[in-house]
């Protein structure tokens, strides 16, 4: 298996992150085989979803009403509503695997591969990128 990290930036807001372009460059002339992101962090996730035409903004919503930044939450160290961000990646998984064929991923038309994050508290996020090859 080949795996390198990567480093993102997401900011000071709630971000939805294509990584897309970063995975076919990954594994373009691989071959068949999986492709596998993970995400190292206790307070982010990845997701494939529709990007561009309001999926990535419906995805923020639709976790700002179930997973509000408010004062409610336990873990409450950072800033406000912090501990929405430790609730997330059950919702959110903080892995992806997609199917890569002739060096391509198995992606749909309109799938993209997306990195979450909610923790305003923490801009620096890293990923692995891992290939296992067809046998």
């Amino acid at each position: 298996m080949d795996s390198e990290t990567r480093s993102y930036r997401t900011g000071n807001r709630d971000t939805v992150l294509d990584l897309t372009d970063d995975c076919a460059a990954y594994v373009a002339g691989r071959g068949d085989g999986l492709l596998h992101l993970f995400v190292p962090h206790a307070t982010a996730g990845l997701a494939i979803l529709e990007t561009g035409a309001g999926s990535d903004d419906d995805l923020l919503a639709t976790l700002a009403d179930l997973l509000p930044a408010d004062d409610r939450w336990r873990h409450r160290h950072g800033s406000p509503g912090h501990g929405r961000s430790h609730v997330m990646p059950a919702l959110v998984p903080p892995y992806v695997t997609v199917p890569v064929l002739g060096g391509r991923m198995a992606l749909g038309t309109w799938q993209s591969i997306c990195l979450v994050d909610l923790n305003v508290d923490n801009h620096d996020r890293e990923v692995r990128f891992s290939f296992l090859a067809g046998a």
